[in-house]
């Protein structure tokens, strides 16, 4: 009878166990809720909890709420978050690899910042697993113009400007036009115009919308200089302990994300420069001097860059240019 009892004991303590507990996952990024990353973030969680059947959970973190922009990728490598987004520029100065697809007028459309990306790609992973991370996806930010209300006809009209750098690419564009270089992540860019810390800069049509910086200046100069991507990143120990079907469910997610992030993109481009023009803000059509001038720093800042990329850096442009 005691050996019956024990069973049924036993049994019903089994029935009793919950459920395994799904693994939660943290993913901060800088940008808010109205931002295209962060819009196709949402719904990257959303089908990585769907693939992988509950069993894992990613609590997206907006807004720089958890990590401000430049702790992010710390972050990850250290696993205090298990991934996150990044501005890869921001880490310009940790190696080349993360400054390249910030260099002016390199790669000016979608079709070659794509271009750039895949032939970047195979370096920046090794650089990422070199530090204990995987790169997940990408997505680009639309073309890059200059915001200011100040007319800009040549880049001599940018000398002496408080020049906002929110990367070391940014603050580079700024020495060498003669303008003040004045780190703003973009949390704070709303702040920093209302108070005239900033009065010029370069940034897309998507964070001078989040921002509202129609409420502070007049123009945007529409010069398409760059396509600087974001990146999802994953702390590498932490993916390795998923299951399986964990795994496959975040990777497939990630492909989805990736192609749907830069269609995101190329179709809001417009829709960005339209409702800054509803509000105010005159979309100005770049001189041929200004545009020649600032060739000639993205000229500058191309050689500089593989100056310092080396072997890797020239195999990667020759990749770019070979497709």
């Amino acid at each position: 009878m005691k050996s019956v009892f024990l069973l049924s004991t036993l049994a019903a303590a089994a029935i009793a166990l919950p459920a395994q507990a799904a693994t939660k996952w943290d993913l901060p990024t800088a940008y808010p809720a109205s931002n295209l990353h962060t819009e196709n973030l949402q719904q990257f969680v959303k089908d990585v909890k769907e693939r992988s059947g509950g069993e894992l959970d990613i609590q997206l973190h907006i807004n720089a709420s958890l990590f401000k922009a430049p702790e992010i990728k710390r972050a990850v490598q250290s696993n205090q978050a298990q991934a996150g987004e990044i501005l890869l520029t921001n880490y310009a100065n940790e190696d080349p690899i993360y400054a390249l697809d910030g260099l002016p007028f390199l790669a000016t459309g979608y079709e070659a910042a794509w271009k750039l990306y895949q032939a970047q790609k195979p370096v920046l992973s090794k650089k990422l697993e070199s530090q204990g991370m995987m790169l997940l996806f990408t997505v680009a930010w639309p073309p890059q113009g200059i915001y200011a209300n100040n007319e800009i006809n040549t880049v001599g009209d940018l000398k002496g400007l408080k020049w906002r750098a929110y990367s070391p690419v940014t603050a580079r564009i700024a020495e060498l036009v003669g303008a003040q270089p004045v780190t703003i992540q973009q949390a704070e860019l709303a702040q920093a115009m209302a108070t005239g810390v900033v009065n010029a800069f370069m940034t897309s049509g998507s964070t001078g919308w989040d921002t509202k910086v129609y409420e502070y200046m007049k123009r945007f100069y529409d010069t398409q200089a760059w396509l600087p991507k974001n990146a999802i990143l994953v702390n590498k120990k932490a993916f390795d302990a998923l299951d399986q079907k964990s795994k496959d469910a975040l990777l497939k997610a990630a492909e989805v994300a990736e192609k749907r992030g830069w269609e995101l993109s190329r179709e809001k481009t417009q829709w960005y420069l339209d409702n800054l023009s509803k509000n105010g803000m005159e979309i100005v059509k770049p001189s041929p001097e200004l545009m020649n001038g600032l060739d000639k720093v993205g000229q500058t800042m191309l050689a500089e860059w593989l100056d310092k990329a080396g072997a890797d850096g020239k195999q990667v442009i020759d990749g770019y240019r070979a497709q």
